[in-house]
């Protein structure tokens, strides 16, 4: 089970509640960004929610850090070290970033990606642990994914905001050269979104995000309005 983490909301606060209620399942969190949640504090929070290291997958990116690679290279010792136990999976993109994946981490986090992209970003991976001697580690991947009539216009609006967030996703959408809106899965059912959901079959595991339809609220307050 993976939750995300954003600035409003702690994904491993969310991971605790989920680790409640099913305490055979693996728990990952992708991905806590370092420039604004440091090791220490992420060591803490895992203490202070009682997680147990040994089913946390811990997905950690740069953020906003001015020189992303050099943060992430420096930053695994104060990993490991805060964090015994964890398993630690590195958010890539780049070739490089992919490459450092393979190399040091336990485990690569694709975001943005359409299949073909992610296969070659695998490759990085694959290379970087060759290099270093080891097995591949786990490569996992967001895959937002919409379903119904107004699937396109939800995943295009999902999109447009991380085309520019920051370098990073600018570079990366522009070695991707895409059209807006088709990264990712915009399907008109259920059956559709499957078929090109098992595109992605150079993640080990694909961690859907599905994107929920505006038209959902107004329903419900047409049923709330109805009920006795």
């Amino acid at each position: 089970m993976w939750s995300n983490d954003h600035p409003g909301a702690k994904g491993l606060e969310t991971l605790a509640e989920f680790g409640a209620v099913a305490p055979r399942v693996d728990l990952g969190v992708a991905v806590i960004a370092l420039d604004r949640t440091p090791p220490e504090q992420i060591a803490a929070d895992v203490e202070r929610l009682g997680l147990d290291p040994a089913r946390l997958w811990l997905g950690v990116g740069a953020g906003f850090s001015e020189k992303p690679l050099t943060r992430m290279r420096e930053s695994l010792p104060e990993l490991r070290e805060k964090l015994p136990g964890v398993r630690l999976v590195l958010a890539a993109m780049g070739p490089k970033m992919c490459a450092l994946a393979g190399a040091e981490y336990d485990g690569a986090f694709f975001n943005w990606m359409t299949p073909d992209f992610a296969a070659e970003a695998r490759r990085h991976v694959e290379a970087g642990a060759a290099e270093a001697g080891r097995d591949t580690p786990p490569v996992f991947g967001y895959v937002r994914t919409a379903v119904g009539p107004d699937a396109t216009e939800r995943l295009a609006k999902e999109e447009s905001f991380y085309r520019d967030l920051h370098d990073g996703y600018r570079n990366h959408f522009a070695r991707l050269a895409e059209p807006e809106g088709t990264v990712g899965v915009a399907a008109a059912d259920s059956d559709a979104a499957q078929k090109s959901l098992a595109a992605y079959n150079a993640l080990d595991t694909a961690v859907v995000r599905g994107l929920a339809s505006a038209k959902v609220e107004p329903m419900l307050a047409l049923a709330e309005a109805a009920a006795p």
